[in-house]
C-alpha cells in the first residue's frame, strides 16, 4: 500500500503545480505543463502563448517562479522552462480563457463561442465543442453547446482523440464555467480504414512462366520420345511381318517341288 499511497500523493502534488502555475501564468496563455523526474532532478516545462511573460525580464519571473515552487511544494533541483504553443488556436486550455475573457469584458455568450468556434475549425481542427454554463441571460441556470465537426462524448476514442479545456469567468450575476473540446486534425477514428492495393507478383510471374515453359519443354520432349518409340515398334513389327512373308513364300514354293 505504500507504493499506491506515494503514486496518489504524487499525482494530488502535480495536480496542485498545475493549477498553481495556471493562476500565475494566466496573463500569458497558459497551454499546459509538463513534469519529468530526471537523475538530476524535477524538469518543468510550461507551454505558453507568449512565453516571454513567464520568463521576465532577465529571467526575473520564472526564476522567481521556480524559487516559489522549490517552497510550497517540495521540490530539489527544479528547473523550469517556458516554450512557444504551436498552434494556440488548437489547445482548449487558451481557448477556453479567450472566452472567458470575451465574457468578463462583456461579449454576448453567443457571439463569444460562435466566433472562437469558427476560429478554432479555420485552424484545422477536426471537430469542436465549447459549453458555456452558468446565468448566461437571467436568474436561472442555463447550459448551451456550440458543435462542430466530428465529437466524441465518452468511451476509450473520447479519452484518447479530445483534449479538454476548462476555465471561468466572474461576472456579477455569477461564475460561468467554460468547457473546450477539440479534436485534433491528425487524430483517426476508429472507423477509419485504409485500403492498401497488393502491389503484383513480378518476380513470382516470371518463375511462374518459367515453369510453365519447362514443364512445357518436358512434355514436348516426352511426346516427341514416345512417338520415337512408338516408330520403332512400328518398325520391328513390319520387319517380322515381311520376315513371315518370306518363309511362307519359300514353304510354299519347297510343297510345290
Amino acid at each position: 500500500m505504500t507504493v499506491v499511497k506515494e503514486m496518489i500523493k504524487e499525482r494530488v502534488r502535480r495536480a496542485q503545480v498545475h493549477d498553481y502555475v495556471q493562476k500565475k501564468t494566466t496573463r500569458a496563455g497558459f497551454g499546459g505543463l509538463s513534469i519529468q523526474r530526471t537523475p538530476l532532478g524535477t524538469h518543468v516545462r510550461i507551454a505558453a502563448e507568449r512565453p516571454g511573460l513567464v520568463i521576465g525580464r532577465k529571467g526575473s519571473d520564472i526564476q522567481k517562479l521556480t524559487e516559489e515552487l522549490e517552497r510550497k511544494f517540495g521540490y530539489e533541483n527544479l528547473q523550469v522552462e517556458a516554450g512557444e504553443v504551436n498552434n494556440f488556436a488548437l489547445n482548449p486550455l487558451i481557448m477556453a480563457a479567450k472566452v472567458a475573457n470575451a465574457l468578463e469584458r462583456g461579449w454576448n455568450y453567443r457571439r463569444a463561442g460562435n466566433s472562437m468556434l469558427q476560429r478554432i475549425m479555420d485552424s484545422g481542427a477536426r471537430g469542436c465543442q465549447i459549453t458555456i454554463a452558468g446565468k448566461l441571460t437571467g436568474l436561472r441556470h442555463r447550459t448551451e453547446k456550440f458543435l462542430s465537426g466530428h465529437i466524441k462524448f465518452c468511451g476509450e476514442t473520447a479519452l484518447e482523440l479530445m483534449d479538454v479545456g476548462i476555465a471561468q469567468a466572474k461576472l456579477k450575476p455569477g461564475t460561468i464555467g467554460v468547457k473546450v473540446a477539440i479534436m485534433h486534425p491528425d487524430a483517426k477514428l476508429p472507423d477509419e480504414i485504409e485500403v492498401t492495393p497488393i502491389p503484383e507478383p513480378v518476380a513470382e510471374v516470371k518463375d511462374e512462366e518459367s515453369t510453365d515453359e519447362t514443364e512445357e519443354e518436358t512434355t514436348k520432349e516426352e511426346t516427341a520420345e514416345e512417338v520415337k518409340e512408338e516408330k520403332t515398334e512400328d518398325t520391328k513389327v513390319e520387319k517380322k511381318a515381311k520376315a513371315d512373308k518370306k518363309e511362307k513364300k519359300s514353304e510354299k514354293k519347297g510343297d510345290d517341288k
